[in-house]
Parts: C-alpha cells; sequence; structure tokens
C-alpha cells in the first residue's frame, strides 16, 4: 500500500512540475516577446511623426500642384511627391512586419528566418531612402522655390549663398541619414540578440 501511494504521490509531483515548467517557459516566452516588441517602439514612434509631416506636405502640394506652371517642375513634384507618399509608407509596413514576429508560434529556427527576412527588407528600405534623399532633394529645391516664393528654380539666379545652402544641406543630409541608419542597425542588431537567447 505504501508503493503505490508513494507511486501516486510522486506522478502527481512529476505533473505538477511539469504544469510549472509549462507555464514557466509561456511567461518566459511572452516576457521576451514583450522586450522584442518594445525594441522597435522607439523607432516607429518616430517614424509614424515623420509619415505624418510627410503626409502633411504631400496634401499640401497636391493642393497646389496647379501652381508647377511647367513641364520639369511637375516633373519634379511628381517624383518628390511620390517619394513622400511610398517610403513612409513602406517604412512602417516593414517596421510592422518585423514587430509582428511571433515567437511563441513558431520553432527558434522559423522565428530566427522571419525575422531576417522582415530585418533585411527594413534594412534594404532604409539604405534605399538614405541614397533616394540625395536625389529628392534636388526635385524638392524647385518644387519648394515655386510654391513658396513663385520664383523657378531653374530660371532664377542664383547666388554663393544659394551653393553654399544646398551645401550645407547636403552635409547635414548625409550625416542625418546615416546616424538614422546606424539607429535601424542597431535596433535590429539588439532585437536579434534578444531572439538568440531563446537558443
Amino acid at each position: 500500500m505504501e508503493m503505490e501511494e508513494l507511486q501516486a504521490t510522486w506522478t502527481q509531483m512529476s505533473e505538477e512540475l511539469d504544469k510549472q515548467k509549462r507555464l514557466t517557459d509561456k511567461i518566459i516566452l511572452e516576457m521576451t516577446q514583450q522586450k522584442y516588441k518594445n525594441k522597435f517602439h522607439g523607432i516607429t514612434f518616430y517614424e509614424t511623426i515623420g509619415a505624418i509631416i510627410c503626409f502633411a506636405i504631400a496634401l499640401y502640394l497636391i493642393f497646389n500642384f496647379h501652381r508647377l506652371d511647367t513641364w520639369y517642375l511637375m516633373l519634379c513634384g511628381s517624383i518628390t511627391l511620390v517619394f513622400i507618399l511610398i517610403l513612409p509608407i513602406l517604412t512602417l509596413r516593414f517596421l510592422k512586419k518585423i514587430k509582428d514576429v511571433d515567437i511563441s508560434e513558431s520553432n527558434y529556427k522559423e522565428t530566427l528566418f522571419q525575422y531576417t527576412k522582415a530585418k533585411n527588407r527594413l534594412l534594404f528600405i532604409q539604405q534605399f531612402a538614405f541614397y533616394a534623399s540625395f536625389a529628392v532633394m534636388f526635385t524638392t529645391l524647385p518644387v519648394a522655390s515655386k510654391l513658396l516664393s513663385n520664383k523657378d528654380f531653374f530660371l532664377m539666379e542664383k547666388g554663393l549663398g544659394l551653393y553654399a545652402f544646398i551645401g550645407v544641406v547636403l552635409v547635414f543630409l548625409f550625416f542625418f541619414a546615416r546616424w538614422g541608419y546606424g539607429c535601424y542597425k542597431g535596433v535590429t542588431s539588439s532585437a536579434e540578440d534578444i531572439l538568440r537567447e531563446l537558443e
């Protein structure tokens, strides 16, 4: 009788330990998931604000597009419009995809594969934005000149001050874009470290 009671007690304790282990694993996964998502909170916040600003500028440009009265100003306006509408949407979409990688749904290998795919897309769009921002600056200048001062940038007299201003803006844009890309690399690397802790 004692042996049977001992076996029953042992079986019950074993089941309770298994339940506790499963519960602990679940809690660890939930905490890791939250920690992982929090890594992208700051960048998502700033990208959302940037997207709102881009959409406001796009609306202003759309409502004043008729003021771009030459084919080359219309072309510059169209390129600028496409850039400030599509890039924020793509960035926010890829940020959402990387944030939504679900740790608890897949095994470690699948999770890492999903993460790597999402990370590569996000970093690619940031690299594209880095280089495209220089080209778009040269389409934005004529549009801004026409809409803000009603002067055709291509026909107006350009002094040394304007060239100095463009040079300063290019240097600022280079360092700002490089800093932004570095932030993305840092955040994605830090998130990857969190995932690798699960191995």
